[in-house]
């Protein structure tokens, strides 16, 4: 089963509408295209899709979207409005990937850049995460941990803590893929029952730099996307890919 993860699209409603460093719809195109080649079973995007928080940033999603030759899934992030997201496309909570389950969390706390679980979705989550073996994969826009840049890390998610205090009574839980931080990234977090490996990718648009901490444009990287091979028995395998322009 390949999983492959996008994120933080921010797309405006004007495909020709400028970012920072480029053409956020200009870039997805390309990225979808690349990712295609890669024969995904399933496509997840991490959040961020809009800039504009507009109908028509959703409309142009789902269109470049659309050019995918499998299932696509999508979680919402901080700059989202997840009911004009949810109008567009419906956000499922979890997702079916054979031997393995992927569920989703919505970390958004609306107007804030910021993240939270929050009690009533963690206590969901320890009901759901009791109901079944399965390897897992949590799916996520903020990072559950900090990621070397002090301004991502002051923007992260608040109860981290207890998420972490839900996820460590389930040991079928591998791996954590998250958005937010626009940069490749692995860290794990040890817990009585093992260890999770967290993983965030490459922006489709802007890249952020690494290790900076204050706000900085990683000029030098390019658009990409996280490669997930998920195998029987929990096994797994994942990397980067960058996209030429």
């Amino acid at each position: 089963m390949r999983l492959i993860q996008l994120s933080d699209c921010h797309l405006y409603a004007d495909p020709m509408a400028r970012s920072r460093r480029g053409l956020p719809a200009r870039q997805l195109e390309a990225v979808i295209a690349a990712v295609d080649l890669d024969r995904p079973d399933l496509v997840m995007v991490t959040g961020d899709i809009a800039q504009d928080e507009s109908e028509g940033a959703y409309r142009l999603a789902t269109e470049r979207l659309a050019a995918l030759d499998c299932p696509w899934f999508w979680l919402p992030g901080n700059h989202d409005d997840l009911a004009l997201m949810s109008a567009e496309r419906e956000v499922l909570a979890e997702v079916d990937a054979g031997a393995w389950r992927v569920l989703k969390l919505n970390t958004q706390i609306p107007g804030e850049a910021s993240g939270r679980v929050g009690e009533d979705a963690l206590a969901a989550l320890d009901q759901r995460l009791g109901q079944e073996l399965r390897p897992t994969v949590i799916v996520m826009h903020h990072p559950p941990m900090v990621v070397g840049s002090a301004w991502i890390d002051a923007l992260g998610l608040e109860d981290a803590d207890d998420f972490w205090d839900v996820v460590g009574r389930y040991p079928q839980v591998k791996m954590v893929l998250c958005g937010h931080v626009h940069q490749a990234f692995h860290g794990t977090r040890a817990l009585p029952e093992g260890q999770v490996e967290v993983y965030a990718c490459p922006a489709t648009s802007d890249q952020f730099l690494p290790g900076s901490d204050e706000f900085a444009v990683d000029e030098a990287s390019r658009p990409g996307y996280r490669v997930v091979d998920l195998k029987r028995g929990g096994e797994w395998l994942t990397w980067v890919e960058r996209v030429e322009l």
